[in-house]
């Protein structure tokens, strides 16, 4: 009578409180059984005008006939031969999106009026879908979901020189509707090999599904959960730039990507075995053997079906596909580091500087580096851009990054004193030169050159052109010696006073000379 059949004894039960006088709110407390569902008993029993000894002394099979309803035997006549010949294109039509039972059902009526009602005819729909083809589901619709996975078995590769073997891991995915299916030997699980070869599916059908259904692998998923599950950020953005969404099987729930669990073991038959027959050397190589393998899964006839995956897939799924990308995806990897007080960055596995507004100075920023190029975030908002440079200990600077100050110096080069000194004189360009020149390193000088040629704004070019001759006589090459000759106009013509002294010891009366302490 339920629509759930309940234990023959738990009916005995019932009816034995039941005769003793036992109320139905009492029987449903001992019982555990709802209270409609104990009327409905009582009232089959009561019908049957039956003793609770005729009851007890009836077997549970003949208890069963009496209380449980059995399904009808369906009378073949010509209403149930032509609805079963219709079946098979119903099957298919209700795997496009927007296709109902209701829809379907009213199309039947009206080609025939005294046709079976609603419910008899879902019946004979669910009927057909759940007879034992293997893994076709109603509820996969076309463009609607990819479910990936990597095979529990590995294959291997072997050096040709060392003769090491190495495993490698089988990256498989399946369209829900079509169970179309690409297989791809990968190095590992890692969020790059996993995007790779999402992107290498995506390719291999000509489109983009609505939906990745992954398990939980760490690079799909950072953090399972049963309602809100966290995508590792490399795989969402990979996800984006397809413009398809991330929807994870629950955990320890295998019937939520059943599809590809199938496809994964039907692959250990038609790919695993031929495979195994043949030693690889390389990843590529065993790829290539794959590939025509894969054509003879896809293209081989379901069990009981005259059609196969790749048939199912261009009449029902391809149109339905969404548009590949414009160019491929590059993977995005993210570092975490402060901007040090010279405005610049620095990407650790280059061991190379990047320049970012001089305004950031301080704060923590994330990077997003690919093979080409560096992007620099503050808070989600890009604040810089760089192509990618390899070269060690270097930096890349984008003038419009330094604060006014930071970029006048960094305009200081030796060439650009020098062309400065020349506007004044030779001679001045000359010594110049020669105060870069008498540094360990050239930057070491720029201030005394920029000081210097800062003077003749002071003394006019003809003085600081003098000063630089008298400097160069004395073989002093700095600031503070060009300072002093102007101070005390050493510069001019008749001044031939002696060069500045400042190391010698003066002389005086009260100082002792080393002879006093022999």
């Amino acid at each position: 009578m339920a629509n759930k059949t309940i234990d023959m004894g738990k009916i005995r039960q019932i009816l034995r409180l039941y005769v003793q006088g036992t109320g139905k709110k009492q029987i449903s407390k001992i019982t555990g059984i709802s209270r409609n569902t104990i009327k409905r008993y009582l009232y089959k029993f009561i019908s049957l005008k039956l003793t609770y000894a005729d009851i007890d002394s009836k077997s549970d099979h003949e208890l069963e006939e009496l209380f449980v309803e059995t399904k009808p035997v369906v009378k073949k006549d010509e209403r149930y031969e032509y609805l079963q010949a219709l079946l098979p294109g119903y099957e298919k039509q209700l795997k496009r999106k927007g296709v109902t039972r209701l829809q379907l059902y009213e199309a039947y009526r009206s080609a025939q009026p005294d046709g079976y009602k609603n419910s008899q005819f879902n019946y004979f729909i669910r009927q057909y879908i759940d007879r034992g083809h293997p893994v076709m589901h109603l509820e996969h619709k076309a463009g609607d979901k990819l479910f990936i996975d990597f095979a529990g078995d590995k294959l291997s590769v072997v050096d040709n020189t060392t003769g090491e073997i190495t495993e490698v891991e089988v990256f498989v995915a399946t369209l829900g509707c079509s169970q179309l299916t690409y297989v791809e030997a990968v190095k590992n699980q890692t969020k790059e090999e996993l995007i790779k070869a999402c992107e290498n599916a995506f390719y291999y059908f000509g489109g983009v599904p609505a939906a990745i259904v992954p398990d939980n692998l760490k690079s799909a998923v950072t953090k399972s959960d049963r309602y809100e599950p966290k995508i590792n950020e490399a795989f969402a953005s990979f996800a984006e730039h397809y413009s398809v969404s991330v929807i994870p099987a629950r955990a320890y729930r295998p019937k939520d990507k059943a599809l590809v669990e199938g496809a994964v073991k039907l692959i250990y038959r038609t790919i695993y075995v031929p495979i195994n027959k043949s030693i690889h050397t390389s990843l590529s190589e065993l790829n290539t053997a794959i590939k025509p393998l894969l054509e003879l899964h896809n293209n081989a006839f379901f069990k009981n079906r005259d059609y196969s995956r790749r048939q199912q897939f261009e009449e029902l799924e391809k149109a339905t596909l969404q548009p590949l990308a414009t160019y491929r995806y590059q993977i995005k990897h993210q570092a975490l580091v402060t901007v040090m007080k010279n405005g610049h960055v620095c990407l650790r596995i280059d061991k190379h500087y990047y320049s970012v507004p001089y305004r950031f100075i301080g704060q923590r920023v994330k990077l997003l580096y690919t093979s080409d190029t560096l992007e620099i975030y503050h808070r989600y908002e890009r604040i810089a851009v760089h192509v990618r440079h390899m070269q060690k200990h270097r930096y890349t600077t984008r003038a419009e990054h330094l604060a006014s100050a930071h970029r006048y110096l960094s305009e200081w080069t030796p060439e650009k004193f020098r062309q400065q000194a020349m506007s004044v004189h030779s001679d001045v360009a000359d010594y110049i030169a020669k105060v870069i020149e008498t540094k360990p390193h050239p930057e070491q000088a720029y201030k005394s050159c920029s000081g210097i040629l800062s003077l003749v704004r002071k003394v006019g070019e003809e003085r600081l052109t003098n000063a630089c001759r008298r400097a160069d006589e004395y073989g002093i090459y700095n600031y503070p010696i060009i300072v002093e000759i102007l101070a005390k106009k050493l510069d001019l013509p008749d001044n031939n006073a002696a060069p500045p002294e400042d190391d010698r010891m003066p002389q005086h009366d009260n100082i002792r000379g080393r002879e006093y302490y022999q």
